[in-house]
């Protein structure tokens, strides 16, 4: 499902990755640890296609991602991958519904169709209510809802989460730990998830840990 074959990445001088290997099968769910600045965010970032490796390969579906143009890798990204970040990344003026129909909006897929589909996963998510808030209007847990709804909008067959519980109380940590699960349940999807979380760590398939900028097996 994904393959990733001796990635470097470099930062200036600071060597990140050092040669990373790492296979994740359809439907798992895996978990990468390590300490801060461990190089965990750069490695999710080029798996997710946002940045480039210096060298190395990254294998989605039987796609070599960095193989495609910039446009066709753009494309690739919008309809195989969604993204859960620390910090939701909502764009602020528009509502909740609106933030999770982006990704299909940018794929120029049919409107009304988005919109069913985004009430779906909003109300599957218990936000029926709270819809048409933007943002600044939605507490921290519901923020987290809608954007792992914005992830699941287009069904992408992998799902990429960077401390998605990081600024989480107790209760929301758990419904997130829960989303995770019956995400992969319902779609078969394959996530990732970077984090210092060592309960959301344990609910994982496995835990790869990065040390030194190589996966420690």
């Amino acid at each position: 499902m994904i393959q990733v074959t001796d990635l470097h990445k470099s930062f200036g001088s600071l060597q990140v990755l050092r040669g990373v290997n790492m296979q994740v099968d359809k439907g798992e769910i895996v978990a990468i640890l390590g300490k801060s600045g461990a190089g965990k965010t750069t490695l999710l970032q080029i798996i997710g296609t946002l940045d480039r490796p210096d060298s190395g390969r990254v294998v989605i579906d039987n796609q070599d991602v960095f193989a495609l143009s910039e446009n066709e890798l753009a494309a690739f990204r919008n309809r195989h991958i969604g993204f859960i970040f620390q910090q939701h990344q909502l764009l602020p003026e528009f509502t909740a519904l609106e933030n999770v129909m982006m990704p299909g909006l940018i794929a120029r897929l049919d409107e009304r169709e988005l919109r069913l589909r985004a009430m779906d996963l909003l109300t599957q998510l218990g936000l029926q209510d709270r819809v048409e808030h933007k943002p600044a209007h939605l507490s921290g847990g519901e923020q987290q809802r809608v954007a792992a709804a914005r992830a699941m909008l287009l069904q992408p067959s992998v799902i990429l989460a960077d401390e998605p519980s990081g600024s989480l109380d107790e209760q929301n940590k758990k419904d997130l730990h829960t989303l995770l699960l019956d995400m992969r349940e319902k779609y078969g999807q394959t996530i990732i998830v970077v984090t210092h979380d060592n309960e959301l760590a344990q609910i994982c398939d496995r835990q790869l840990v990065i040390h030194d900028g190589t996966i420690q097996f």
